[in-house]
């Protein structure tokens, strides 16, 4: 059965369950990155906490933007991608996440990093282009395991 056809209750628990399925992904990587000291300057949920504490006048706990993000990917940016999946290039959920992955990506290095003050792709941090291959790597492992759960669940 087709996206197209599929009940929209149907759609949402699909989305939900990919959407997790990369975050968990996305969650391991930086543990990872956490456990084995790698890019130790290149910190975006403490940038993130930073910037959200500038915008309301108060100190925000560094789980909210965890937090945040662990719910955008399992919600907002998995139902984008069960709404484009259709649409984006490629025969296999994987092919179509990483598309997916790489335009994420962009975006993010070139307005969401700039917004939080690490600037494009994150080249503020001062360490060349490894946050910026970091992150590229970090939204691979989401967007990639999203695609393949999200095909997988619709074959």
């Amino acid at each position: 059965m087709s996206n197209r056809h599929m009940p929209s209750g149907d759609r949402i628990w699909k989305t939900i369950v990919a959407g997790l399925c990369g975050t968990i992904a996305h969650s391991l990587l930086m543990n990872f990155k956490s456990w084995t000291g790698l890019l130790p300057s290149f910190q975006p949920y403490e940038s993130l906490q930073t910037t959200l504490s500038h915008l309301t006048g108060r100190a925000v706990h560094p789980v909210l933007p965890w937090l945040l993000s662990f719910l955008n990917g399992s919600t907002i940016i998995s139902f984008v991608f069960g709404h484009l999946y259709r649409r984006l290039p490629g025969k296999t959920g994987a092919i179509k996440g990483m598309i997916y992955g790489v335009l994420g990506w962009t975006v993010m290095g070139l307005v969401f990093f700039p917004l939080i003050g690490l600037g494009f792709f994150a080249l503020e941090v001062g360490v060349g282009i490894s946050p910026a291959l970091f992150s590229l790597s970090m939204l691979l492992a989401y967007s990639t395991i999203l695609g393949i759960v999200y095909g997988a669940l619709n074959s």
